[in-house]
Order: structure tokens, then C-alpha cells, then sequence
């Protein structure tokens, strides 16, 4: 085989290799292995309006009754909740991922148990490291707006 023909085919297999590594990232990030759920619907349906509650509920002067703070409470359960369930099923597509569904979990378990106490700066100081879980995961994964 001539070199020009064995840098060409050494080209075509680098390039099908990066192809396929790509479709396999891409088809864990986007959605689970087994169930139907896309995830950019779950970050829309789910994470995306439990975090908008959050961060509405815990503004300027935070919850005003007993209602609220559970409405706030119930927000960062569900982010909790999600935490788990981006790992699942094959969603977690490498280790920025991995850390950010962790710290996922861990700020919004301090969330819920500021918000129990009724603890504004506590529970505002936990929804910052939530949110820096979903900001260090979207600065990896989220496609840039068109």
C-alpha cells in the first residue's frame, strides 16, 4: 500500500472513529438508555421550573407564609429527586456530568434543610451551590443557542 493510500484510510478511521465516539455521547446525554424521556425535556419540565421556583421563592424579602415556604420546600425535593434520576439509565455521559448531579444533590439536600428551618441566607446559600452544579454542567453539555 502506498503512503498517500495509508494516510487516507489511517484519515477515514480517525474520522469514523471520532463519529462514533460522538453518536455514543450524544445518545447518553440525550436521552436515558431504556425510557422515552428526552433529557432537554426533563431539564425544561422539571429541573428548569423547580430551579426558576426556588429562586423566585428565595428573592428579596424570601417565602411570606407557611404555604410559600413549602412551595419552596417542594421545589428543591423535586431538584433533588432529578439529581438521582440524571444518573439513571444511562444519562451520565462522563465525569463533569457525574460531579454535577452530586453536587446537584448536595446543595439541594442543604436547600431543604434551610428551607425546614425557615432559614433564608442558609437556604440562599445552598441554592448558589445548586445552581453552580447546573451552571458547571450546562458549560459542558448545553449545545450554545442558535
Amino acid at each position: 500500500m502506498s503512503k498517500r493510500a495509508l494516510s487516507i484510510t489511517r484519515m477515514i478511521t480517525i474520522a469514523l472513529g471520532v463519529t462514533l465516539c460522538m453518536q455514543t455521547l450524544h445518545g447518553q446525554k440525550l436521552k436515558g438508555k431504556t425510557r422515552p424521556a428526552p433529557t432537554r425535556q426533563l431539564m425544561k419540565g422539571i429541573l428548569q421550573l423547580n430551579a426558576g421556583s426556588l429562586g423566585a421563592a428565595l428573592k428579596d424579602a424570601g417565602p411570606t407564609d407557611d404555604k410559600a415556604w413549602e412551595a419552596a420546600q417542594t421545589a428543591a425535593v423535586v431538584l433533588n429527586e432529578a439529581s438521582y434520576m440524571l444518573m439513571d439509565d444511562g444519562r451520565c455521559p462522563d465525569a463533569v456530568w457525574a460531579g454535577a448531579a452530586k453536587t446537584l444533590q448536595e446543595g439541594s439536600s442543604a436547600v431543604i434543610a434551610a428551607l425546614e428551618k425557615k432559614d433564608l441566607e442558609g437556604s440562599r446559600a445552598a441554592a448558589k451551590t445548586l445552581m453552580g452544579a447546573c451552571m458547571a454542567c450546562h458549560k459542558a453539555h448545553k449545545p450554545p443557542k442558535q
